[in-house]
């Protein structure tokens, strides 16, 4: 039974994940600050309480699973290193477990070479770089540790992240090719959890959308 290491299982995308990986059969390892706002049980489910930017929390996390799953993000108050640090513990853990899979969470406006950004396109990474600077710089350096960090890692990328239920119908291309402006966070939950094991995407950075 594969075992996940799941960080960022409270936010609304990670919640989705959690209860598909459950759902499936997976056996889920969950690091959490408050496990309060945790509202899933399940026998396959283990809670570690910490933070991201605790390495020995970290460790505890890691310890015994198969593939990593790092969904966590910047929210109010966070620290503008928190996505690079976290990452950096995570890879730490990883290497010293023994890992090699780890698939993160990010947005369009981090770039990869396959894009074709539109006018739309390029006007929303302005928008970014002006109103969430060190949100974007967060994730670019996050990547940068991934791409030093020799494991198989892949970055999920999404657009404008919707409430609406899934209908397990998406495209994975590139900004500006084959994609569209927003996604289910439940049909992102669905292609996160498909990249446990699916080894298409190692080293690149597909952009998943409606």
């Amino acid at each position: 039974m594969t075992t996940i290491a799941l960080f960022g299982a409270t936010g609304k995308t990670g919640r989705r994940v959690l209860e598909r990986a459950l759902a499936v059969g997976y056996t889920v390892r969950v690091l959490v600050r408050d496990p309060a706002k945790l509202s899933i049980s399940s026998p396959n489910l283990t809670v570690i309480r910490g933070d991201v930017q605790d390495p020995a929390a970290v460790d505890r996390a890691v310890a015994g699973a198969d593939a990593v799953l790092s969904l966590f993000g910047q929210v109010k108050g966070s620290s503008p290193t928190l996505q690079t640090d976290g990452t950096r513990h995570i890879v730490d853990a990883m290497k010293h477990a023994g890992l090699t899979r780890i698939v993160t969470l990010s947005g369009g406006g981090l770039s990869a070479p396959p894009d074709k950004p539109g006018v739309a396109d390029k006007m929303i990474r302005v928008l970014l770089k002006t109103l969430a600077g060190h949100v974007l710089a967060d994730a670019e350096s996050h990547l940068a540790v991934l791409q030093a960090s020799g494991l198989d890692w892949t970055v999920v990328r999404g657009p404008r992240l919707t409430e609406k239920p899934g209908v397990s119908n998406y495209r994975v291309g590139w900004v500006g090719v084959n994609a569209s402006t927003q996604i289910s966070r439940d049909d992102l939950a669905d292609f996160i959890l498909t990249q446990v094991d699916d080894r298409t995407f190692v080293g690149q950075m597909p952009f998943v959308s409606a």
